[in-house]
């Protein structure tokens, strides 16, 4: 025992002394968790402590921790051909890029790289690209939603609508404009749902008309917010956002880094609601997480745009070294198999239903203002006081979410987004998770919530 209490805390040491961690403040009184191992939804800590996972990671282990299946698939794809770059081809890549088809119910060809943030500066420079070919010069601009995320590098956090994630970064890249989310539980009083989102679809429109339809080049959204705080949008939302793209000769970005491979409890969230986007952009899922690998899908009809010889710059000058990786590709096709064969994708809109059926009881808790879900995928908005939806306090926010990990349970929130708003926790399980798992979730949040926070 003592020695396993000196390794740990040697590792603590080594942590604090060589590791700079993710969007996380430097404490030295609050060591981070450090796993040794996972299996399904369970992680298992360097001191023997297991934590259901409630977040998958980073919303990502979609298909749970363990599976030798995805190991075997990279070991196998790592002895034969470790590495070729997509200067050329290679045949994982080459099946992986027909099954994402097939899965995206459409006519797309796929630029791979290694993360969500690439993935969609990838789609940017294809927009843009693709008006100057057609001879639209003038459309460079993108429309994206406050409290929406689409990544960290500088054009893609130019896309995001958070500001404290900009902070101390900016200037960024020019040509993103801002709208407000579809944020239905604080819709003016007297309006209902569907006259909200409509309001909120057309303010897209009014951007549109404001910066000159012909200086536009795509929206790009998320079929729901994720990290901004769960934000679902009503169907008749997506079917005016598409019309007025459609309309004004606007590409449709969709970014379905963490809503696609069955998050939403379909294939990608964009089928919850029947929209053809032009370009879609994934990363995360299409792996579970076990190899770094991205996609920017594009509409075949976009793509021939780029196949003209007789220009010099017709072709997309974007390279990525690693980007799709042979073993990743193998990986995440053996995946998509996976997800295919355990009926995952459905698994989760079960598992989604009885979690939020689950937790509904807790909208009468004096902290819960609002709980909203897509899939397996909830956001559980805590505010100060219910009448005004006043955010709660950063402090009970970190408190809840301290409590749940002192029972052995791991939930998130959506930290450093917008000031005074990053009070939503967040839950996003495997999709291969237990009835006992959820069963677990769900009696740990009550036990937590009805503890010591509904004083």
């Amino acid at each position: 025992m003592q020695s396993l209490e000196n390794e740990s805390r040697l590792a603590i040491e080594k942590d604090q002394r060589y590791l700079w961690h993710n969007i996380t403040p430097y404490s030295e009184k609050n060591p981070p968790l450090i796993a040794a191992s996972a299996s399904g939804s369970w992680v298992t800590d360097i001191d023997g402590n297991r934590y259901l996972d409630g977040m998958s990671g980073l919303w990502c282990v979609n298909a749970g921790y363990g599976r030798k299946e995805l190991a075997d698939a990279a070991y196998q794809q790592l002895l034969s051909l470790p590495y070729f770059p997509l200067t050329q081809s290679h045949m994982p890549a080459i099946a992986l890029a027909e099954k994402l088809n097939e899965w995206l119910e459409g006519d797309y060809v796929v630029f791979f790289s290694n993360s969500g943030s690439e993935a969609n500066e990838a789609a940017f420079k294809i927009a843009r690209q693709y008006h100057q070919q057609t001879g639209q010069h003038y459309r460079h601009k993108f429309i994206a939603r406050y409290r929406g995320y689409h990544g960290s590098s500088l054009g893609a956090l130019s896309a995001t609508g958070q500001a404290q994630r900009k902070y101390k970064y900016e200037p960024l890249t020019g040509g993103f404009l801002h709208v407000a989310p579809p944020d239905s539980y604080r819709r003016p009083a007297g309006m209902t749902v569907e006259e909200f989102n409509l309001q909120s679809a057309g303010a897209i429109e009014d951007m549109i008309v404001w910066e000159g339809a012909e200086t536009v080049a795509a929206v790009i959204m998320e079929p729901a917010i994720t990290g901004g705080g769960v934000i679902v949008p009503h169907q008749v939302y997506l079917d005016r956002v598409q019309e007025i793209c459609r309309r004004h000769g606007v590409l449709l970005i969709m970014d379905e880094v963490i809503c696609g491979f069955g998050r939403s409890g379909r294939r990608f969230g964009h089928h919850n609601y029947g929209v053809k986007p032009d370009i879609v952009t994934m990363a995360k899922g299409l792996t579970s997480a076990y190899l770094p690998l991205s996609a920017t899908a594009v509409r075949k009809e976009l793509y021939e745009a780029f196949k003209d010889t007789s220009d010099e710059y017709g072709h997309f000058r974007h390279v990525n070294t690693f980007g799709g990786n042979p073993a990743a590709c193998a990986l995440a096709l053996r995946n998509l198999q996976l997800l295919e064969e355990e009926g995952l994708v459905e698994r989760a809109d079960v598992l989604g239903r009885r979690l939020a059926g689950e937790l509904a009881p807790l909208l009468t808790h004096k902290l819960v203002g609002d709980i909203r879900s897509f899939g397996l995928m909830t956001g559980i908005e805590l505010v100060a006081d219910k009448e005004s939806k006043q955010p709660a306090p950063l402090d009970a926010v970190k408190g809840v979410i301290a409590d749940c990990k002192a029972r052995g349970l791991i939930i998130g929130k959506n930290g450093d987004t917008v000031a005074g708003f990053n009070n939503v926790l967040t839950l996003a399980p495997p999709l291969s998770s237990t009835d006992e798992d959820i069963q677990f979730i769900t009696d740990t949040l009550k036990a937590v919530l009805n503890g010591r926070w509904a004083e």
